[in-house]
């Protein structure tokens, strides 16, 4: 019994480490090739106004274009990493850029953000 609890709290504790490690966007298609996506599968986009790892988008704008947050524990990893937002949660970047999705986005491959305020937010590629 005693080396059958080890094992699975052994196990259990790889599960969260793997999780923990896991990258917190995937990779999705869209009209314009491949693009970061979140979990649900909506695209993700980057804002040219971040600048030195700072989330330029806050308040009313945070609001058409939420952050994709990340959850206390995660660890970035393979181009991604963490920024501390103005409310101080954090949020994932890719490469040092910001990630954020689109409220107008209304089903996974809609990419309706692209060159929105006079180019300023791109789609976020892998």
């Amino acid at each position: 019994m005693k080396k059958f609890l080890v094992s699975a709290v052994t196990a259990a504790a790889l599960v969260i480490a793997g999780a923990a490690l896991a990258a917190p966007a995937m990779v999705g298609n869209s009209a314009k090739g491949k693009v970061l996506t979140d979990a649900k599968g909506m695209t993700l986009y980057t804002f040219a106004k971040d600048k030195g790892g700072k989330s330029a988008c806050n308040g009313k704008c945070a609001v058409n274009w939420p952050p994709l947050m990340a959850a206390s524990g995660e660890k970035g990893g393979a181009g991604y990493s963490m920024i501390k937002r103005d409310d101080g949660k954090m949020q994932w970047a890719y490469k040092g850029k910001p990630l954020y999705t689109w409220v107008k986005d209304k089903k996974p491959g809609d990419i309706t953000g692209d060159g929105v305020l006079n180019g300023a937010w791109k789609i976020a590629k892998p």
